[in-house]
């Protein structure tokens, strides 16, 4: 589905991906995991075309699309939720679904779209007239995520999705994010609460300086030692396989 060949980026002339490889498949979903300034974030960037790139090559299935801009590559099947509440909060629910579709030629088509992200996430129905700031964290992070569907994406980057969030409103974020896996969407999330994250996902991926230092079943990442020694602040072992 999504593959990085040994990409090197980063703003202006500080690089920080350094190296990134790594594959995805169809219908999964794939948590990056690592600690501050591992470059999570900017891989998002990078896939999405809002960095850089000074080498390497991102493949969209089988396709070439680096460097493509983000209006491309939304084209292409791709949608970015970035960080934090990206929601307008003085429009109306409807509206701001209104406006993940206002690239579309069909407008006709982003209605029905609208009506069936509606099905799906019956509280957007039930709040359709309410104005986004009066939506707790929980329900304005499904209003963003039912907003990136408006154009049928194939491929759905999600950064941090539980930042801000109660226990229990990240499992309902999560379990948001598996049903639409379980429909035929490529997820790649990024996540500090990584037991959590990796929990619910397929795969995961270790970034550490800019490159991918492990790759694996999710399963395996938690089970692994040194997944737990990153988070408690250390470095994978320059020597250990990956």
């Amino acid at each position: 589905m999504l593959e990085l060949k040994n990409i090197f980026g980063g703003y202006g002339k500080i690089t920080i991906l350094n190296g990134t490889s790594f594959k995805i498949p169809e219908a999964s979903i794939t948590t990056v995991i690592g600690p501050n300034g591992a470059g999570k974030s900017t891989v998002f960037k990078a896939i999405f075309g809002l960095l850089n790139i000074h080498s390497g090559s991102i493949l969209l299935n089988g396709k070439d699309v680096t460097g493509l801009s983000p209006k491309q590559l939304i084209a292409e099947g791709v949608t970015y939720v970035p960080q934090g509440r990206n929601v307008v909060p003085q429009l109306s629910v409807y509206h701001n679904l209104e406006l993940g579709g206002i690239t579309a030629a069909d407008q006709g088509l982003v209605k029905k779209r609208i009506e069936a992200v509606m099905d799906q996430f019956p509280m957007l129905r039930e709040f359709r007239d309410r104005k986004a700031i009066e939506l707790s964290g929980g329900q304005q992070k499904q209003l963003e995520v039912a907003r990136a569907l408006l154009l049928d994406p194939k491929l759905i980057l999600i950064d941090e999705p539980s930042i801000g969030l109660s226990p229990n409103l990240v499992q309902e974020v999560f379990r948001t994010l598996q049903e639409l896996r379980d429909q035929g969407v490529t997820i790649l999330m990024v996540e500090q609460n990584a037991k959590s994250a990796l929990a619910m996902s397929d795969y995961g991926l270790v970034l550490e300086l800019g490159q991918t230092r492990m790759h694996d079943r999710a399963d395996v990442l938690l089970a692994d030692p040194k997944v737990g020694h990153l988070f408690l602040g250390g470095h994978i072992d320059e020597e250990a396989p990956v």
